[in-house]
């Protein structure tokens, strides 16, 4: 029996909106083989954790918001509505490893570009003339306006692996410390004052050894792993970041996925690489005859 769906409804018009079969085939290749389970779709597994972003619910929550919804049962893909759950809380675990924090960023910026899309635009643009019997007249100041600038300047501290990994690692434990007063757990131990006192003996001295720098960024990247398999466990149980930790949360663990691959492969640049915790979107280029970076 079909199920009659209001189409302004937002999830409706938000699920129209996102190119499912363009993230399918990124998603696809996480699973090259065609051995094991039959992996969830695509549209399933990243509706989820769009819901779940939104809402900041908890995975058990999760799974019965959908439950109880015909609407988020849409958004996620399913053909008509159904009294059971599509998933289990412990699937939204695999959900996460499976789609990386870069995904969800692109589907945010996605949104964010197409926002207007599905408006329709019958009326002249502001500032336009219209004649007498409603129609647009056409403007004949005309041009082109071409800014004499390729970037704009954003003040951020010069973006250091070692320094990005600490403050990566300051966010986590702040990020930790709510989540275990928000839910009443015991605080796990986090090593805060032996991985801030061996930041600052690196930071404090002048010399600064190739050897002695991969030793601090071992450590530092070990620290960093340590408090993102907290947070992943506490989610794994079923209980969901409060505020906006999990803006912090995927950053991080971009970060994370960034400087280990250098440390593994030894390279110092990596394609757009976060340079800031806290504006995750700005990236240095080289601009100009002179190559001077902005």
């Amino acid at each position: 029996m079909g199920l009659y769906m209001n189409q302004d409804n937002r999830w409706v018009k938000l699920a129209d909106r996102i190119p499912w079969d363009e993230f399918e085939v990124k998603y696809a290749r996480l699973f090259p083989s065609d051995m094991g389970n039959v992996a969830k779709p695509l549209r399933m597994a990243l509706g989820a954790l769009i819901i779940q972003t939104r809402f900041q619910y908890s995975d058990r929550e999760l799974v019965e918001q959908i439950a109880e919804n015909p609407y988020l049962q849409y958004f996620i893909g399913l053909p008509g509505f159904r009294e059971e759950a599509p998933f289990d809380a412990s699937t939204l675990v695999l959900f996460r490893k499976r789609i990386s924090a870069e995904m969800l960023m692109e589907v945010n910026e996605y949104l964010l570009d197409h926002k207007d899309d599905n408006k329709d635009d019958h009326t002249p643009p502001s500032g336009g003339k219209t004649s007498d019997d409603g129609t647009a007249k056409e403007d004949t100041n005309k041009g082109t306006l071409t800014p004499d600038a390729t970037c704009a300047p954003a003040n951020i501290r010069y973006p250091q692996d070692i320094s990005l990994l600490n403050e990566a690692r300051e966010k986590l434990e702040n990020v930790i410390y709510r989540y275990c007063k928000c839910y009443g757990f015991k605080l796990p131990r986090r090593y805060r004052k032996r991985a801030r006192k061996e930041y600052l003996a690196f930071a404090k001295s002048r010399k600064h050894t190739a050897k002695k720098i991969r030793s601090v960024l071992r450590r530092q990247l070990a620290y960093v792993k340590r408090d993102l398999r907290y947070l992943e466990q506490f989610m794994s149980d079923g209980y969901a970041m409060t505020g906006k930790d999990i803006d912090i949360y995927l950053t991080v663990i971009k970060l994370y996925e960034q400087q280990q691959y250098m440390y593994d492969n030894r390279v110092h640049s990596v394609e757009h690489r976060i340079v800031s915790i806290s504006q995750p979107w700005l990236r240095p280029i080289v601009r100009g005859e002179g190559q001077s970076a902005c």
